[in-house]
């Protein structure tokens, strides 16, 4: 999704405490970043402009979440969005770290010792053309580079309106080691998270008569 430059986006992130822009430096000991440190880390792939991440992180105190995009002013709506979910429950932002990183080289900021136990991708860039597909967040190359960081039995959601991204990623989790277990062709029917929140592309997609697809795939423990 393309987005219209925001001058404003740069400096309000490096003011803001929830804000990091040297993920590298915390490689490893992402858990020392947060004031409380023994939550577990959950992570969302593209945060878009945090319509997601900002309303499950506000209401999920026990819970930790990391939240990457490669576009400042992305990540500057999405700064805007997470402060306004928490101001509304009359609370501040301490359990969720947003950040500006390419994920195809995320082994460069996280490692075995973050045990990140959940993954969220919402509406990813489908990538159609064959010469494309490794950029997708679930193919198989991106999956092996997440087994890196994820801690034993770690789940991904996932979610899209693209049949193509959906049928070729059933395939990817299989054979990265993951057992599906539980996934839907029409999510507004059929729910398989406890919790759906709906994404502004999933409103978008809805509205137009696309169904959702969605799946979740845990990391099988190593035999």
């Amino acid at each position: 999704m393309r987005i219209r430059y925001k001058k404003w986006a740069r400096p309000e992130l490096e003011a803001s405490n929830f804000y990091e822009d040297n993920p590298e430096k915390w490689k490893g000991k992402w858990k020392q970043h947060f004031k409380e440190k023994e939550n577990p880390i959950h992570l969302e792939l593209g945060c878009g402009k945090g319509q997601f991440i900002s309303i499950l992180a506000s209401e999920s105190k026990e819970t930790n979440y990391i939240a990457i995009d490669l576009v400042d002013a992305m990540l500057g709506l999405a700064k805007r969005n997470i402060e306004s979910a928490y101001k509304e429950l009359n609370k501040e932002p301490r359990n969720i770290i947003i950040t500006r990183f390419d994920i195809e080289r995320i082994n460069l900021i996280l490692d075995n010792r973050d045990e990140i136990e959940r993954i969220y991708i919402n509406f990813c860039n489908p990538w159609p053309k064959g010469k494309h597909r490794k950029k997708r967040l679930t193919h198989t190359r991106q999956l092996e580079k997440y087994k890196q960081f994820l801690k034993s039995q770690a789940e991904i959601y996932f979610k899209t309106d693209d049949d193509g991204l959906f049928e070729s990623s059933l395939k990817y989790f299989e054979e990265s080691g993951f057992e599906l277990i539980a996934k839907t062709y029409d999510l507004h029917k059929e729910p398989i998270f406890q919790k759906n929140i709906e994404t502004e592309h999933e409103k978008m997609f809805t509205e137009q008569g696309i169904k959702i697809k969605a799946c979740i795939a845990k990391l099988k423990e190593e035999s």
